[in-house]
């Protein structure tokens, strides 16, 4: 990723192409990882070239010991031109229901740079709630847990949702 604007908002160093394959890689392997690639669905149907169809990421962290089946969830939508169109939110919204449903995930929280209002905006709007912020990692943390209203308002907000098996 070499976006000054996207290295920002996310704290991520720029990497080469090669160290962007060795990271997906490396998270592959990781069972505290869960990583989707977002594509334009008219892109790829089009063409069905998966490289030229995507536009972002959205990911699933299990970094609490004490709460394994707490995730951290963030999502990016590298492409410029694909951004404030409700991918990121459908994105979030997809991948949240797959982390209750097939992860056993309880409860999820976001950690977001204070600059970054769009995306504390996004997950404010979709329920999360801000629980603390830090002036040294100039970040907010945001959580939900997941209840009867969180999953109705999830297979509400994802009535396409189907997993397929690829292999």
């Amino acid at each position: 990723m070499k976006d000054p604007y996207l290295q920002a908002m996310t704290a991520s160093e720029p990497l080469s192409l090669e160290q962007e394959y060795e990271m997906q890689k490396s998270w592959l392997e990781d069972e505290d990882k869960c990583t989707f690639i977002i594509l334009d669905r008219e892109v790829y149907e089009s063409g069905k070239d998966e490289v030229e169809a995507m536009i972002g990421d959205v990911n699933l962290f299990f970094n609490d010991q004490d709460r394994p089946r707490d995730a951290e969830i963030e999502v990016m939508i590298a492409e410029p031109s694909k951004r404030r169109k409700g991918r990121g939110k459908e994105a979030i919204h997809l991948m949240m229901r797959y982390g209750v449903e097939e992860l056993q995930v309880t409860a999820f929280s976001a950690k977001i740079k204070l600059s970054n209002e769009v995306s504390r905006t996004l997950f404010e709007k979709i329920g999360f709630s801000l629980v603390s912020t830090s002036s040294v990692f100039e970040e907010a943390t945001y959580h939900i847990e997941v209840n009867d209203h969180l999953i109705a308002v999830l297979h509400s907000a994802t009535p396409d949702y189907r997993l397929e098996s690829l292999l």
